[in-house]
């Protein structure tokens, strides 16, 4: 089967608790999935895009549930390795009401997913879609995923799959200047190069002006599609030679802001697969918008929605 996006990387279980509730204090946890290229799957395949999630887990009880829930969504899950003995990664998050930031506590290291090398992948899964999805995140758990990772984007480009890389620096995995060394070699064989402003300055050292450093990082790496988030200000992005801009929702509420990233990824990604990069961006933000409104990583809403709010047809009630 050729599918539209397929993902590589880690899943975790996600424990924590609302705002206004302490982790040091909680009685206890809600629990669900995370992991940032399932979660642009679940994301892209709530649009109606058919994915594939390629991973390893635990073949034990909370292996299972990752599994499950993303499945539940759509995804197929049926290409995971399966490893006995080994460890499902975790998060602890507490969610924070301004000033207060909200706070992650990681517990992931030795995961399955984290000892993965080529034998973990179906490489005809990889070489048969349309678009094979990477983050930051993955070629930064180990250097085995790091070999991974390069073998990922060198095998779908060569197959012509398009690539897509979103940088997702996470400063508690590498440091800036080996994720900068690792992801400007992935970008060498990517279509669509996704990045903060925030990545953008610590990672490859280019602050400004947000056309200025997107004409920078194109400069740079010489990603055909290259999109830069600015935020509640929305996106920049370039595609042949073009540019443009899409603002954000100035009233979009937060009440979880995690995953945000991931749900814009995934209208990036529905815009590449119809050769419409600036629809792509436009459909991202209104997903990242949606998702902050949204407890857990995951963007669990259907096109309708996203097309309603694009489309200014939404009011303060529906009824």
């Amino acid at each position: 089967m050729t599918y539209d996006i397929v993902g590589v990387g880690e899943a975790m279980l996600r424990l924590w608790v609302r705002a206004g509730t302490r982790l040091e204090d909680a009685p206890a946890f809600e629990v669900s999935v995370a992991g940032a290229e399932a979660n642009v799957a679940v994301a892209a395949s709530r649009m109606g895009a058919s994915t594939a999630w390629l991973s390893a887990l635990p073949s034990n009880p909370l292996g299972r549930r990752a599994a499950r829930e993303l499945a539940s969504h759509g995804v197929d899950v049926s290409h995971v390795q399966w490893v006995a003995d080994a460890r499902m990664g975790t998060y602890y998050v507490e969610l924070g009401v301004p000033p207060r930031p909200t706070t992650v506590i990681y517990d992931r290291e030795g995961s399955a997913a984290a000892a993965m090398d080529s034998s973990s992948i179906s490489w005809l899964v990889v070489e048969d879609s349309r678009i094979v999805h990477l983050s930051g995140i993955t070629p930064a758990l180990s250097r085995s995923c790091r070999d991974l990772s390069t073998e990922v984007v060198r095998r779908a480009a060569a197959a012509g799959a398009l690539v897509s890389l979103d940088v997702n620096y996470r400063r508690r995995l590498w440091s800036t200047q080996e994720c900068r060394t690792v992801v400007s070699e992935l970008a060498s064989s990517a279509s669509l190069f996704i990045v903060t402003a925030e990545d953008a300055r610590d990672v490859f050292g280019i602050g400004g002006e947000p056309d200025a450093v997107l004409a920078a990082l194109v400069a740079e790496l010489g990603v055909e599609h290259t999109v830069l988030t600015v935020g509640a200000g929305g996106a920049h992005w370039s595609s042949g030679g073009q540019t443009g801009h899409c603002p954000g929702y100035a009233d979009a509420a937060t009440v979880d802001r995690i995953g945000a990233g991931d749900a814009f990824a995934a209208g990036v990604l529905l815009g590449l697969l119809d050769a419409d990069l600036a629809g792509g961006v436009a459909t991202g933000v209104a997903m990242s918008a949606l998702k902050l409104g949204i407890f857990g990583d995951q963007l669990t809403i259907g096109r309708d929605e996203v097309e309603r709010i694009m489309q200014g047809r939404d009011r303060e009630v529906s009824r």
